[in-house]
C-alpha cells in the first residue's frame, strides 16, 4: 500500500528533522527489511503461518514507531498450525485496516490481536481489534467492516486470493 510507504517515509523525515537519528535509522532498517521481503517473495507464493506472523511483526514494528503505545499488537500461534501454508502477505491488509480504523481514530489507540489455531481439522486465523466497531455512534468501522468507508479493495483481494489458493475449501468472515 503506497500510504504505508508514504507515512513511513514521512515519519522518518520527521525523526531526521528532530535529530532522532537512532530512531530514524531503526525505522529505515525495518522498512528496508519489510520491502526486501515483499520484493523477494512472489505475491502468488505460499508461506508458512510462522513466516506470515514474522512479516506482520516486522510491519507492526514500523507502525509501532509511528503510534508508540497507542498500537498494542499481540500474537498467538498454536504450534500445530505453524507450518500450515497460506498466500504471502494475506493478513497484512487486515492488520492495516485495524490500524486505520481502530488505532488511528482513538486517542488511546487499540489492541490488535492475530491468532492462529487449530479448529477441528482446520486452521483458523483471526485478526481482531479493540476499535469502535460498526455499532459505534461515530460510525467508524472496525477492521471487520472496513469496506464501508474505503474502496474495499483489501478485503476483496483477500477473498480472491483465498479462492485462487483453496477454491471452495475455505471460509472468510468479517
Amino acid at each position: 500500500n503506497p500510504h504505508f510507504l508514504f507515512n513511513t517515509l514521512n515519519s522518518i523525515s520527521t525523526l531526521v528533522l528532530l535529530k532522532e537519528t537512532e530512531r530514524a535509522n531503526a525505522m529505515l532498517g525495518r522498512l528496508s527489511s519489510f520491502l526486501r521481503y515483499t520484493l523477494a517473495n512472489e505475491p502468488t507464493a505460499n508461506v508458512t503461518v510462522v513466516q506470515e506472523f514474522e512479516t506482520l511483526k516486522l510491519y507492526l514494528e514500523i507502525e509501532k514507531m509511528r503510534f508508540e503505545d497507542r498500537l498494542r499488537p499481540t500474537f498467538e500461534l498454536d504450534p500445530r498450525v505453524a507450518k500450515a501454508r497460506l498466500p504471502s502477505l494475506l493478513l497484512q491488509p487486515l492488520v492495516e485496516n485495524a490500524i486505520k480504523y481502530a488505532v488511528t481514530p482513538q486517542e488511546d489507540g487499540a489492541e490488535i490481536a492475530v491468532t492462529a489455531r487449530l479448529a477441528g481439522d482446520r486452521v483458523q486465523i483471526v485478526v481482531s481489534d479493540t476499535g469502535p466497531g460498526l455499532n459505534e455512534s461515530r460510525g467508524r468501522p472496525s477492521v471487520s467492516a472496513s469496506q464501508t468507508l474505503s474502496t474495499g479493495v483489501g478485503l476483496a483481494n483477500i477473498r480472491e486470493r483465498l479462492a485462487q489458493a483453496y477454491g471452495p475449501d475455505h471460509r472468510f468472515e468479517t
